[in-house]
């Protein structure tokens, strides 16, 4: 079972859309294979773009984090609210029809309460220039612990609603 036999791609980026506009959050359905289902963009910042758009900031911060926290909402069937390496929130609620793992829903790129984005392992990671990741990430919101776990309640909802056909 995918998650386009649930429904239909239009109810997926239509919960993207409604994530992004409560939250602010770059929103996204993702398969049990970890590949997105929409192309839906809905940037909160504007150093993910930048590290999206080299090869080693998409494998290995965005992909990694995804496939970690994926793995984790699969194997604990709860939401996870973690960050990513470059010191983003990521919140990851997973997608079950019945026992099936379908893939997992969320967003990312807001900054938890008093934190930062790690300039230098972006750097490191990216080789996109230490000021650059400064400049670019200077006026990213933050996010309460309180909202991160209410957008999470968000995603569980609309997933429930979703798969009991009232989504």
């Amino acid at each position: 079972m995918n998650l386009t036999d649930i429904a239909p791609l239009e109810t997926w980026a239509e919960l993207e859309e409604k994530a992004w506009e409560k939250f602010n959050l770059q929103s996204s359905v993702f398969n049990k294979k970890g590949i997105r289902i929409t192309d839906t963009k809905n940037w909160s910042n504007r150093i993910c773009p930048k590290i999206k758009s080299t090869d080693k900031g998409q494998s290995f911060i965005c992909a990694t984090a995804h496939m970690n926290l994926a793995g984790q909402a699969e194997k604990t069937k709860s939401p996870v609210i973690e960050e990513c390496d470059a010191g983003l929130l990521k919140i990851v609620v997973p997608i079950f029809a019945g026992t099936e793992f379908l893939g997992v829903a969320g967003g990312c790129g807001l900054l938890p309460e008093e934190g930062e984005v790690d300039s230098f392992a972006v750097n490191k990671i990216t080789d996109i220039d230490e000021a650059s990741v400064k400049a670019l990430s200077g006026d990213i919101p933050e996010m309460t612990d309180k909202e991160a776990r209410d957008a999470a309640a968000f995603f569980s909802e609309k997933i429930r609603l979703i798969v009991d056909g009232q989504g």
